[in-house]
């Protein structure tokens, strides 16, 4: 015989209908599977988002405060300096018309005098005048002429007749450059009153808010109560341009809005009312560059929230494909034990019904055999001629037929487990070789090759010769049916731990899965009206019997392999 390769890789699993996993409803474990992940991750991850959505708010309302805490005390240090700075020119010019009379001051080289001594201690002065109760200035000192000018028609001059001291806002007049007036009434003795008018120059205001050392995305300036502005604005335009935005609710407390200006930029808009002059004092700080810092934070928060993420989704899904596979293998389990325990109940009805039958048969066959036995010697006494012998073919033929009858009664025993096992030392080899002695010519003649992979030092085990010869014939025989002329069946042998494995393989018509389901079930054939369907089915019961296992795979078009596992000690069941 021709030595093959090492054997095909065998799984050595019980059969498919009985020995083997089934599939139990895989799309419920998937369906399963895919709820477990859910849950689990929405455990995992909705804390977590939670967590990340008040972590937010409460940065950006940090980050809201430590950008506005600062806006808010630049805004209340600059207003009071603008304040300090206006009072105490006011307070000047106030001191200027109570300590200096109408002539005094009428007196242009008094005027000089004066207004040099203002100038050389506060800054921002630009000229000192007298104004008369008819609203003509009577005196004037500073770079412009105008002396002789009339303010009658003013509205200042009006309001500071009523008011006694007044602050303008910035405006042009008859300078033709932005500046700011203070000026104070004097009441004379006699009931008639002037009064003492400065200009103080806008630039002073410029200085003081660029001392507040604002950051380039950022933005100061005053504005009078109508909206125009009174200093440049680094993004609203030039002093006395009018603002391009409506003026917040009036407050003279520091108030900061978040808002959008007419720019489509997002700001943080700090304001304030003076009480006492028509100003309103603004700080504009964009929210890009305060939120430079939470834009870099939320780069990692984004980040690790989708690791994070992915982290909880792998190992949700990896606990729960295991927990669902334990599940899935505990239901096949159970499944399995359930499908065990009705094919036993099956085969032990079956069997205690096929004994009842052997032993009824066995009682008329052998009548017919003992009577046929007799004939054939009456016969044997007769003379010679063609009766005789005629006679004596049809006792034959009876006599084979009873044969055949109590054959077949004997492997309904063996089904039934009625027969004693005679247990000796085998070697595998030489009960396969015995067994294929039997069907060699039928192999020959159809020219099938039969390959043999026999491990020459394979151990001998304990078992009944007898019936692992049975267990081989049937096993072969349904090989030979599957595969056409000129077709292969291989035979392996080797060690397998605590066990022997045998594999026969051939490369056959194959079977379907519906087939494989049924193969062991006792009467289940396929060869319509020429099987009787106990072949397999005893062929299990011998192996079961001799504390082993069988296993079969098949791929319809390819072939079939049967795999019997024999143990190396004797696990023999009890006999019932």
């Amino acid at each position: 015989m021709n030595k093959a390769a090492a054997p095909l890789g065998i799984k050595t699993s019980p059969p498919p209908d009985l020995h083997g996993p089934r599939d139990v409803a895989p799309r419920r474990y998937k369906v399963l599977r895919r709820k477990f992940v859910v849950i689990m991750a929405l455990v995992a991850i909705v804390p977590l988002i939670a967590m990340g959505a008040i972590n937010y708010l409460e940065f950006q309302a940090a980050l809201s405060r430590e950008v506005q805490s600062p806006l808010r005390a630049l805004l209340y240090k600059t207003k009071n300096t603008i304040e300090l700075y206006l009072a105490e020119r006011a307070s000047k010019v106030s001191f200027i018309a109570q300590a200096y009379g109408f002539e005094d001051l009428a007196d242009e080289t008094t005027l000089r005098r004066i207004f040099k001594v203002l100038s050389s201690t506060s800054e921002g002065f630009v000229d000192l005048g007298l104004i008369g109760d008819d609203g003509v200035q009577v005196s004037y000192t500073g770079p412009y002429a105008l002396q002789g000018v009339d303010y009658s028609n003013e509205a200042w001059f009006q309001l500071v007749q009523v008011k006694g001291i007044y602050i303008s806002d910035v405006f042009m007049g008859f300078r033709r450059f932005p500046h700011i007036v203070i000026a104070v009434r004097r009441l004379g003795d006699d009931g008639r009153f002037w009064i003492v008018r400065t200009t103080l120059d806008t630039s002073q205001f410029d200085k003081i808010i660029a001392a507040m050392g604002l950051e380039s995305d950022s933005d100061a300036f005053l504005l009078n109560k109508k909206g125009v502005l009174q200093t440049n604005s680094r993004y609203y335009g030039d002093v006395l341009k009018q603002a391009p935005f409506t003026l917040p609710p009036q407050s003279y407390e520091i108030n900061l809005v978040d808002t959008t200006d007419p720019a489509g930029r997002d700001v943080y808009m700090a304001y304030t009312y003076f009480s006492d002059v028509n100003l309103v004092l603004m700080a504009v700080k964009s929210r890009v560059g305060a939120l430079q810092t939470w834009s870099a934070v939320r780069g990692d928060f984004i980040l690790i929230f989708v690791v994070g993420t992915i982290l909880i989704f792998l190992v949700a899904n990896r606990l729960t494909k295991g927990l669902v596979q334990h599940l899935k293998e505990s239901d096949e389990r159970r499944e399995f034990a359930f499908r065990e325990v009705e094919h036993n109940q099956r085969l032990s009805s079956i069997g205690r019904l096929a004994a009842g039958l052997a032993h009824e048969v066995n009682n008329p066959l052998a009548i017919i055999n003992e009577q046929a036995g007799l004939l054939k010697d009456l016969l044997n006494r007769q003379a010679d001629g063609p009766e005789k012998e005629r006679y004596s073919r049809l006792a034959d033929s009876i006599l084979a037929a009873v044969k055949r009858c109590r054959d077949i009664t004997h492997n309904m025993l063996g089904f039934a487990r009625r027969m004693e096992l005679a247990i000796e030392f085998l070697s595998i080899n030489e009960v396969l070789a015995e067994t294929l002695s039997f069907l060699r010519k039928e192999a020959e003649s159809r020219d099938i090759e039969i390959i043999l992979d026999l491990d020459p030092n394979l151990s001998t085990i304990p078992s009944d010769r007898g019936q692992l010869q049975q267990v081989f014939l049937n096993i072969l025989n349904n090989a030979l049916a599957a595969v056409s002329d000129k077709g292969r069946i291989q035979i392996s042998s080797k060690d397998s731990g605590q066990n022997v494995l045998v594999s026969i393989e051939d490369n056959g018509c194959g079977m379907p899965k519906e087939t494989l389901e049924h193969i062991f079930e006792p009467f289940f054939t396929t060869k319509k009206g020429r099987g009787t369907g106990l072949g397999l089915s005893i062929t299990y019961g011998i192996v079961k019997r001799l504390g082993g296992d069988i296993d079969v795979r098949s791929t319809p078009g390819q072939g079939t392999t049967f795999t019997v596992l024999l143990p190396k000690q004797g696990k023999l069941e009890e006999r019932s």
